[in-house]
Order: C-alpha cells, then structure tokens, then sequence
C-alpha cells in the first residue's frame, strides 16, 4: 500500500496555493498545495497563516482540516508532520525554518532563498543536516524535464564545447537572480564572479538587480544583464556553442535551438540554420518536485534541489552584491 505523507504548509499566498486556486482542471499545478494534491501521496493536514482571510480561502480550497494563524498553535504537534513547506514571505524564512525544525519532521521543503542573509542561511543548512531533516529548496528548474535534458546533453558534448553565455534577469540579484545562477550551476558548474555592475532597485529595498561577468569553466564568459521590474517580468539565458545556439525564453516557458551546418550560400562556411520553437516544460516541475520529494521519503531517491545547492548559488549572489559595493559604493 503506497503510503501518504502529512504535509504542513506554513503561508498561505501565491506559491502556497493561490497560483492554482482558480486553475482548470487538468492544468499543470505552479504551487506547493497544488503539486501536493495532484500528486496524491500527501494529505495537506494543516497550514500556518497570519491573515484569518487568506488562511480561510486556502483551507477551503485546498480542503485543509487545520488552519492556524500562528505557529505556537502547532508547538505540540512534533512528529506528526512528514513534510513542511515554508512558502512565508523571505523575511520570515528563518524564524519558519526553526520553527519547522523544532516540530521534527522528515523534510522541509523551502522557497528560495533560505533566508534574506548568507551566515544564517549557513547555520539553517547545518542544523538541519545534524537534525537529520532533509531540506528541499525550490529552485524550480532543477525539476523542469527541459533543463534535465539540456544538462544531460551539454555533459555529453550534443552541442560541442560552450564558448559564451548570456542572461537577463530583474527582481533581485538574490531573488530571482538565484533561479539563475542555480540554473547557470545546474548547466555549467562553478562560477567565478568577475565584475559587478552598480546596484537597480527595481523592486526590492534591499535586494537590487545587478549586471555580472561571471567565469565558468575557467574560461567561458557569462553575461549577465539586468531589466527593470517595473516594465515586465524578464528572465531569460542564451548559450552560445561551437554547434549552435540554445535560447531559453519566458523563464522556461519556451525555447529556441539553431544548430549549425554547412553554409548553403557561401562555400567553405558554417551558418546557424532556422530557429526551431519549442514549448517548454517549466510548467511540469512542481509535480516534478512534489514527486521527487515524495520519492526521497519512501524510496530514497536523492533530492534535486537541496540546502547545499541553495547555498551555492546564494553565496555567488553575495558575490556579485560585494563586488557591486566594491566598485560602485
């Protein structure tokens, strides 16, 4: 009999819930309680959230039985939860990650970043590995079935060797600029920061944007380039290899690939042929998470996104804001 794993969501907003509250049947879930249900191995037994409105509306929606405004009020419940989703504003995460500890569940699945600050998002990362809790952080692509297979394809030399890369982002070096520095990990390995660019706060206080030259590989160049929350959302990467160019659009939602051949102009050249579209499958990696959590849990699959990853990706962050402050302060 395949068991059932309860599961604690503590914030009750977009990423909880709310992206899929009007969803049509049949859709692909974008949040937390949504990959949980369609998944069918996790029985949402509580949720944490502080507004008594949007706690009422998710409970109902998402047929929680227990909804509290607090976390004191699951104080002795320890034990009882398989799973935790930390889905409270950045702020609160580390505050909610403790918390989470202290009611020792399996494992803490947690939107990124971890926390808001390098050292203490250290600290969580390693208390929870001696408290034997496992630690999921959403960096959605890890789980995206696309990004999987790019990955596995620039590992295998199908597009030769990667001779530049170049990205823009907006909403936060650390924010958003996490997805794609984890993903810039994911696809190429360790990165080296190189310059800095002058700070935009285009949406955050105190998490600007931020252009970046990074090195991976030791030699390949990495452009970053910043765009201004306030126009549209923007998230999107090009690579740049010796049989073609790969270019990832609509953070995931669609590709385009033109592979090199033989020139039909101009004898003795090579030319990039047709872009050929391609959807993409972002849309498919929070069932993907909610599966690969569920299978960490009950067969031992490793995690694909975890506090280790998270933490690399958000010191190259840290990097970039010091170099930025360096050279611009």
């Amino acid at each position: 009999m395949t068991p059932r794993l309860n599961a604690l969501i503590i914030g009750c907003g977009n990423i909880a819930g709310g992206f899929d509250h009007d969803a049509p049947p049949g859709s692909w879930p974008l949040t937390h309680a949504g990959a949980m249900s369609r998944h069918g191995g996790f029985h949402l037994a509580a949720c944490v959230e502080p507004d008594t409105r949007k706690r009422a509306a998710f409970a109902e929606r998402w047929n929680v039985a227990q909804a509290w405004p607090s976390l004191a009020e699951a104080g002795s419940k320890a034990g009882r939860f398989d799973v935790i989703s930390v889905c409270s504003p950045t702020a609160a995460h580390a505050q909610d990650l403790e918390a989470a500890m202290a009611l020792a569940p399996r494992l803490v699945f947690c939107e990124k970043p971890l926390t808001p600050d390098l050292a203490r998002s250290r600290v969580l990362v390693r208390a929870f590995s001696e408290a034997g809790i496992a630690l999921a952080v959403n960096h959605t692509r890890r789980w995206a079935p696309d990004v999987l297979r790019l990955r596995d394809e620039l590992a295998a030399g199908h597009w030769g060797e990667v001779r530049s890369v170049s990205a823009t982002y907006n909403k936060g070096v650390l924010n958003n600029g996490g997805h794609l520095i984890d993903l810039l990990h994911l696809l190429l390995g360790p990165l080296h920061v190189v310059w800095a660019g002058p700070p935009l706060h285009d949406f955050w206080p105190d998490d600007p944007s931020i252009a970046a030259v990074l090195l991976a590989r030791g030699s390949t160049v990495i452009q970053l380039a910043t765009a201004h929350a306030a126009d549209y959302a923007l998230f999107e990467l090009q690579l740049v290899t010796s049989r073609g160019v790969v270019v990832m659009e609509s953070g995931g939602l669609g590709w385009r690939m033109r592979e090199a051949a033989d020139s039909t102009q101009f004898s003795g050249y090579r030319a990039l042929g047709e872009a050929q579209a391609r959807p993409g499958e972002y849309r498919q990696a929070m069932l993907a998470a909610a599966t690969n959590v569920y299978e960490h849990l009950t067969r031992g699959q490793p995690l694909a996104s975890t506090g280790a990853s998270a933490l690399q990706a958000q010191e190259v962050c840290e990097k970039i804001r010091q170099k930025s402050q360096e050279l611009f302060s």
